[in-house]
C-alpha cells in the first residue's frame, strides 16, 4: 500500500511531457496530492531558518514569511522534534502555541496548518508547510500521503542540490527561493556587535523587529548599511 502511494505520487512528479522537476513544482503537486489550499518548503539549517525554498500560492510564501521573521510556526516545529504538527484549528488550538504567529496566519487565510519534516537519514533540511483555508484535521489518506510527499521532497532536495557549489544554492532551486540573504548577513553582524551566537543574533533581530513593528528586512538592510547598530547593554528597541 504504501509503495503503490509512493508511486501514484512519483508518476504525478515526474514523466513525459511534464515540467522540470523543482521546488514549484514539488509544491504545486503537493497540493493537489494531499487536497489541501497550499504548500511550501522552508530551508532550515543548524536549527535556524534559512527561508523558502518554495511555495504554491500567495498565502503560502505569507505563511512562510511569518514563520521566518517570527521564528515560531508549524515548520520550525517539525523540524525541532523531527515529528508531524498538525493543527486543525488555529482560531481554537488545541494547544495554545505560537501566539505571535496564530493572528496574522489567520489574517492570511489559514485557519488549520500542518508541518512535516524533511530528512533524509541523519541530514535534516527543514519542513513541509501545509495549510487549509478551513479548519479541520487531515484525513488518514492526506495524512499517509503528506508523509510520503515530505520523504519525496526530502530527497528531491538534496538531488537538485547535489550539483551546487559549496555554500550556493543550485540554480533549480534559486528559481523559486527566498532564503532572505540579507537577514543572515545582518545576524552575522550583530553576532560581532554583541559576542554572541549567530542564532542569538537572529533573536535580537527578530525582538528588535517586532518591539518596533518593522519587518525583520527592513531592520536587516539598516544593520548591513550600518544605519542600525546593537550594543550589549541594549534591549530588543534600543538598537541605534
Amino acid at each position: 500500500m504504501a509503495g503503490e502511494r509512493r508511486l501514484r505520487i512519483l508518476a504525478r512528479l515526474v514523466g513525459p511531457g511534464l515540467p522540470s522537476l523543482g521546488a514549484q513544482r514539488l509544491c504545486d503537486v503537493c497540493t493537489e496530492v494531499v487536497g489541501v489550499s497550499g504548500a511550501a518548503i522552508m530551508l532550515i539549517s543548524s536549527d535556524m531558518p534559512r527561508g523558502s525554498a518554495g511555495s504554491s500560492n500567495h498565502v503560502s510564501r505569507l505563511l512562510e514569511q511569518l514563520q521566518f521573521e517570527l521564528g515560531e510556526g508549524p515548520c520550525i516545529d517539525a523540524h525541532n522534534s523531527d515529528r508531524p504538527v498538525l493543527e486543525p484549528d488555529l482560531a481554537d488550538p488545541r494547544v495554545p502555541r505560537w501566539l505571535a504567529f496564530s493572528g496574522p496566519a489567520i489574517a492570511a487565510g489559514a485557519r488549520a496548518m500542518f508541518g512535516f519534516p524533511l530528512q533524509v537519514g541523519v541530514v535534516r533540511l527543514g519542513a513541509l508547510n501545509l495549510y487549509n483555508d478551513r479548519p479541520g484535521d487531515l484525513s488518514d489518506d492526506q495524512h499517509a500521503d503528506a508523509l510520503v510527499m515530505a520523504d519525496i521532497t526530502a530527497q528531491a532536495l538534496l538531488l537538485l542540490q547535489a550539483n551546487a557549489e559549496p555554500g550556493m544554492l543550485s540554480a533549480e532551486l534559486e528559481r523559486s527561493a527566498d532564503l532572505q540573504f540579507v537577514v543572515h548577513q545582518a545576524a552575522g553582524m550583530v553576532a560581532v556587535q554583541l559576542s554572541m551566537s549567530v542564532g542569538h543574533a537572529m533573536a535580537r533581530l527578530r525582538g528588535h523587529a517586532f518591539g518596533n513593528e518593522r519587518h525583520l528586512a527592513d531592520v536587516a538592510r539598516d544593520v548591513v548599511a550600518r544605519k542600525l547598530r546593537f550594543h550589549p547593554s541594549d534591549d530588543y528597541r534600543g538598537a541605534q
